[in-house]
């Protein structure tokens, strides 16, 4: 079966709210189909015509931190089964590493990150849109265990982060991006029923696009 254009789902949500668990679960139940996710956090910025004293101020939590324009090319060309060069970003450096992954097109395009939701041009590419609701106090708790363990920061960094950036940050702009969510998804990747009933929506999405 071939497909006219690639589904676009949307999964936004607060950090460590569970936005990767939703979509390896619905990755799971499109075993058969191709699925590409594409993370939000590749288009940072590239930053490299400032000095890095400057890139350490990186606020990665506004909206101005990200390459939508790019993001949005690239999702334009993804839609045309085009094959993109997706940038990596080097968090050590604070800005693009000037490496590229190829990426080509699926029948399911996940768009994965903090912020999807917050630009009307993303929001007009997408079949559906998610956002996954959990609560602040496991937020901070998941974000605090993945910074130390996987970034090797201290507990007093990431809750100073968490107090000063993040949590001004996700009320300000992430938390109200809620309102243009198509389902909402307490808990993420627990919510079974939640999951089911996305699932059987993409479903019906790719069987009406099929030739």
């Amino acid at each position: 079966m071939s497909i006219n254009k690639p589904v676009v789902i949307g999964v936004a949500g607060g950090t460590g709210s569970g936005k990767t668990s939703v979509t390896r679960s619905i990755s799971k139940r499109f075993s058969e189909k191709t699925i590409l996710v594409i993370e939000q956090d590749y288009y940072y910025k590239d930053q490299s015509h400032l000095p890095f004293e400057e890139r350490l101020n990186t606020n990665y939590d506004h909206p101005l931190a990200f390459d939508n324009d790019l993001l949005i090319e690239h999702v334009h060309a993804l839609l045309n089964k085009q094959t993109i060069e997706k940038p990596v970003y080097d968090y050590t450096l604070h800005t693009r590493s000037g490496e590229f992954i190829s990426v080509e097109s699926k029948d399911v395009i996940i768009l994965e990150g903090i912020l999807v939701l917050e630009d009307p041009r993303l929001l007009d590419l997408m079949d559906i849109k998610v956002f996954v609701d959990t609560d602040p106090d496991v937020r901070i708790i998941r974000r605090i265990l993945r910074d130390m363990k996987e970034r090797g920061r201290s507990i007093d960094s990431v809750i100073e982060q968490y107090i000063n950036v993040v949590r001004p940050m996700h009320l300000q702009f992430i938390e109200p991006t809620k309102r243009y969510a198509d389902i909402i998804i307490p808990e993420g990747g627990q919510n079974l029923v939640a999951i089911d009933i996305m699932a059987s929506k993409i479903k019906t999405i790719l069987d009406s696009k099929a030739f």
